[in-house]
């Protein structure tokens, strides 16, 4: 037997009021808003009924912290898993865009010049194995129930776009993963399909910055 589905959760908004790109910077915590949204996402799978049997977490704050109530809500340890942690990004600590943005410093234009893979960081499908190997092991590491990984933006979306033989370069604005949204997998045969997703904390969402995000 294994887990019957496995649920990506993205972390709630972060205290972030100098706007900057926080990627694997420590210290970036959720803000009052963003422990709300984690809460929403916990209450959101117990209103489901899934048997959650196990909960792991990136190792970095904002998303430890998003999976606090998830543990709490199931009587579950967060596990860390390193392999699920936001990808690596040059404009760490920068602020892209307005008037002293990073994109418009000369200086990093170099950084720019691929973005098909990207230029600027750790490589999509470098990002889509180690999360879909997280995954994999993740999903089989129980005897049955269902196993939440709370992530980030970017690695959920790569996977998104990996199972369903997408192109992994793309449009960062164009991604579905808002914060403390909740994307469900399920194994079909031989492979994984994503069978859900929902925003719990979409309620919430129209007073969050979202802009530090890899």
């Amino acid at each position: 037997m294994v887990a019957s589905q496995v649920h990506l959760v993205r972390h709630g908004e972060v205290f972030n009021p100098q706007g900057v790109l926080y990627g694997r910077l420590p210290n970036f915590r959720l803000s009052d808003l963003g422990a709300r949204m984690a809460e929403a996402a916990a209450v959101e799978l117990k209103d489901r009924g899934r048997p959650v049997v196990r909960v792991l977490a990136s190792p970095l704050q904002r998303a430890q912290e998003s999976a606090a109530p998830i543990g709490a809500t199931f009587s579950l340890p967060v596990e860390t898993e390193r392999r699920i942690i936001e990808p690596t990004n040059r404009f760490e600590g920068k602020r892209m865009r307005g008037e002293n943005g990073a994109l418009r410093d000369p200086r990093n234009w170099p950084l720019l010049v691929n973005p098909l893979r990207p230029s600027w960081g750790e490589p999509f499908r470098a990002v889509s194995a180690r999360m879909l190997a997280a995954i994999h092991d993740a999903w089989s590491s129980v005897d049955e129930g269902d196993v939440v990984l709370v992530s980030h933006q970017l690695p959920i979306w790569v996977v998104h776009r990996s199972l369903a033989h997408e192109r992994l370069a793309h449009d960062p604005r164009q991604r579905r993963c808002a914060l403390s949204s909740i994307t469900t997998l399920s194994w079909r045969g031989d492979h994984f399909d994503e069978t859900g997703y929902s925003s719990p904390a979409a309620h919430l969402q129209g007073s969050a910055t979202d802009v530090g995000a890899v």
